[in-house]
């Protein structure tokens, strides 16, 4: 059975930044393969393009360019929040507010999102929310482990949505 739109694949795959000699991201194994929807708009569209046509037991490797993966750094992203947001009772709350921490905010229409602290001023702390892995070209070689009919509840994805969010945290995993 080959993927293609609403299959459920299950695969295994080592992720590397830049190329196949690059450093490790991520690695999913036999014991815990990824599953997902394809063609759910799940994971990133090049990473699924990729994969297309390919059956059960077919190893892949490929890359993709940052504007291909997630995009590439956004300068806009990088911001300058008053230090106040970050203290209690005028005391820095160091706990949360310390430089490479990633610190979960909301922005003015409430939508969260993860941004990492890039510096600490007198009077702002500076945070970057570009995607963690933005700028970054990625390569992936592995081998689809299964390929089978989604069911309608697969299909629907969680909570009734089709197009939600990716395989982990607000990085989306790597490909997601």
């Amino acid at each position: 059975m080959k993927l293609e739109n609403n299959k459920f694949v299950s695969l295994v795959y080592t992720l590397h930044e830049g190329g196949s000699d690059g450093k490790v991201i991520e690695t999913v194994e036999e014991t815990a393969p990824l599953g997902f929807v394809f063609g759910s708009g799940r994971l990133l569209p090049g990473f699924e393009a990729n994969l297309e046509g390919l059956e059960e037991g077919s190893s892949f490797e490929f890359g993709l360019s940052a504007g291909e993966a997630y995009g590439e750094v956004r300068e806009e992203m990088i911001v300058s929040l008053p230090r106040n947001i970050f203290e209690d009772e005028g005391v820095l709350n160091t706990q949360i507010c310390y430089v490479g921490n990633t610190v979960p905010m909301m922005d003015s229409q409430g939508n969260r999102m993860n941004g990492v602290v890039t510096e600490i001023g007198d009077a702002f702390i500076r945070m970057d929310f570009n995607h963690p892995l933005a700028g970054t070209a990625l390569h992936f070689s592995g081998r689809v482990t299964g390929v089978r009919e989604a069911t309608p509840e697969e299909i629907m994805g969680p909570s009734g949505c089709s197009s939600c969010g990716s395989r982990s945290s607000g990085c989306g995993g790597s490909c997601g």
